[in-house]
């Protein structure tokens, strides 16, 4: 298990924890049933990379404790 931070810079800071093998359209959804937000409104940025929903946590190399940034489409 590990435990991802993400942070929409308006304020909302999420703390999320999942498996390296769930794909990155799971933790939308772990993240969406946290902030009240539909799971297809959210997009995942770390620099300029838009994470893809099919791949997982593990092929993006998303670490514990890793900080993604959260964004609202």
């Amino acid at each position: 298990m590990i435990e991802v931070v993400c942070n929409d810079r308006l304020g909302k800071k999420v703390c999320v924890k999942c498996n390296t093998d769930d794909t990155v359209g799971d933790l939308k959804k772990l993240i969406a049933a946290q902030t009240g937000t539909r799971w297809n409104k959210i997009v995942l940025k770390k620099w300029y990379t838009i994470f893809k929903d099919h791949v997982s946590l593990g092929d993006y190399e998303i670490h514990d404790g890793m900080n993604l940034e959260l964004y609202y489409q």
